[in-house]
């Protein structure tokens, strides 16, 4: 029998009932560490999805909670955009991915998780990157534990934004 290693996400697992509110405005107002967050900007900022498709997986999400895709303003339009546009190229960088996917799940039959507070995924993609490991057993295997991607993603980010 094979095992699959994945040490981060029991704590996640085990604290998912118990964290209050929206994960994203927790996010805002937390440690950059304690909540995986890359970067910040001035009307919108960048974290680590959690429970990833792929290794690197980062949301753009805009600080007022609400916001969805087609109510932000215009700073927070622009924002959420050059942020999405610098967490490719720090992906680049880090991970030289052979592709991305970027876009907005917009409301829960289209795949949002968290429908109350709007974000943009950036997910890496390489060629064989899915495997039967999803299609047979609903697994994801993420080689990288989730706080060295942070560290290496911060370190990577590109100065101009």
């Amino acid at each position: 029998m094979e095992r699959l290693w994945a040490p981060w996400r029991l704590e996640y697992v085990q604290n998912a009932d118990s964290q209050d509110g929206c994960v994203f405005c927790r996010a805002a107002a937390a440690a950059d560490e304690d909540e995986l967050v890359v970067h910040r900007g001035e009307a919108a900022f960048v974290l680590l999805n959690k429970f990833p498709y792929s290794s690197g997986h980062l949301m753009v999400a805009p600080y007022r909670h609400g916001a969805q895709f087609d109510t932000l303003d215009d700073a927070e339009a622009l924002e959420t955009h050059r942020l999405a546009a610098a967490a490719v190229e720090a992906l680049r960088a880090v991970y030289a991915p052979e592709g991305f996917n970027a876009g907005w799940n917009l409301g829960r039959i289209a795949g949002a998780g968290i429908v109350d507070h709007g974000h943009l995924h950036v997910v890496p993609r390489w060629g064989g990157d899915t495997n039967f490991m999803p299609v047979l057993a609903d697994v994801r295997v993420i080689p990288e534990h989730l706080v060295a991607t942070w560290r290496r993603l911060r370190e990577a980010w590109p100065v101009q934004t």
